[in-house]
């Protein structure tokens, strides 16, 4: 007598996709900031500073305007991805974000942002497969445009905000004299935990870098 194959539970689907998740193969690279040499050493564009990092350890290689940002196509480990600077302005990210896919032929599935976040003290990072947009406009923006919240982003921090001043002119503010000292360390250190999410799956990332020390702590060869 043939035994009945007992049927897969739905908390075990649920596990199985959210592990899948984590194993993700990312395509397309996005660094959000604002456009012009007025906002590059604003907090807001952390996520450019990443994008670009990448790109300079590789040779700056040829880079072409399309899909309504700055394109590098890179290898990273074995796999090719598409390092991307929007040129629409913060809050207009998604439309970037929507032609980037179209251009890839890939969905919000293979994407991964990097992005500031004023909440998190500065070099903090966090990584996640998906989420809210926590009150940031590109995150916002892309969320709205895509229909949807499951993509992989990267958070880096540029805070602690001052409680004296607006969000928005914190984050459109420069990094004080201090700040700019750790930037190269901190930005490096997100560059790491982008390439990692790329050639060790995001969940891999999540569990090396979301428990990062403060700036200048050594975190060993991928």
């Amino acid at each position: 007598m043939r035994r009945r194959r007992r049927p897969r539970s739905r908390k075990g689907r649920k596990a199985r996709n959210k592990a899948g998740e984590g194993r993700r193969e990312v395509k397309i690279l996005v660094g959000l900031g604002n456009p012009g040499e007025d906002y590059m050493t604003t907090r807001h564009n952390i996520g450019t500073r990443v994008a670009e990092e990448i790109l300079q350890r590789r040779g700056q290689p040829y880079e072409e305007r399309k899909a309504r940002s700055i394109v590098g196509r890179v290898r990273i480990g074995d796999h090719a991805v598409i390092v991307a600077r929007p040129q629409t302005f913060m809050n207009r990210s998604g439309r970037a974000v929507a032609d980037l896919l179209k251009l890839a032929e890939t969905g919000p599935e293979d994407l991964l942002v990097v992005c500031d976040d004023l909440y998190l003290d500065l070099g903090r990072m966090r990584l996640r497969t998906r989420g809210s947009h926590g009150g940031h406009n590109g995150l916002l923006s892309i969320i709205e445009t895509l229909e949807t919240q499951a993509f992989a982003r990267l958070r880096v921090g540029v805070g602690p905000a001052d409680p004296e001043v607006p969000h928005a002119d914190f984050v459109l503010a420069p990094f004080t004299r201090r700040e700019q000292s750790l930037l190269p360390d901190v930005v490096r250190r997100a560059a790491d935990c982008a390439e990692a999410a790329i050639v060790l799956g995001v969940a891999a990332a999540m569990n090396r870098f979301n428990r990062t020390p403060r700036p200048g702590a050594a975190e060993g060869p991928l």
